[in-house]
């Protein structure tokens, strides 16, 4: 399973950014997907998780009321809309399928992942 991370970027504090997550080789669509995020020094964190049906979402309450995770399975694309966004949330953001609730997996590949940063 190769996932593919996209839409990163530099933006000032109180921006937006819409993170975009695909999959090489395989469809999205009968998978729980997570986003994480990993800042330098610090460990990788759960940031928001779908389920398959697209009915539960999950949210790191760091971010709750700022970013909105969706899925488009016809486009096999999962998307993290963050807004209002904080030098906080500078960081390389990744999306792999969950462990236990919106925690990062243990074992398996990581894709290249895609860098946020915010700043002034």
């Amino acid at each position: 399973m190769q996932f593919v991370e996209s839409g990163g970027g530099s933006v000032q504090p109180g921006g937006s950014l819409r993170l975009s997550c695909t999959a090489s080789g395989f469809t999205l669509d009968h998978n729980d997907i997570g986003w994480f995020r990993q800042a330098p020094g610090k460990e990788r964190e759960g940031v928001s998780c779908i389920n398959n049906s697209n009915i539960s979402t999950y949210y790191a309450d760091s971010v709750k009321g700022r970013f909105i995770i969706s899925r488009d399975n016809a486009k096999n694309t999962v998307y993290l809309q963050m807004n209002n966004l904080k030098p906080e949330d500078t960081a390389v953001y990744y999306c792999r399928g969950p462990r236990g609730v919106c925690m990062p997996p243990l074992f398996g590949s990581w894709g290249q992942g895609t860098q946020v940063t915010v700043s002034s």
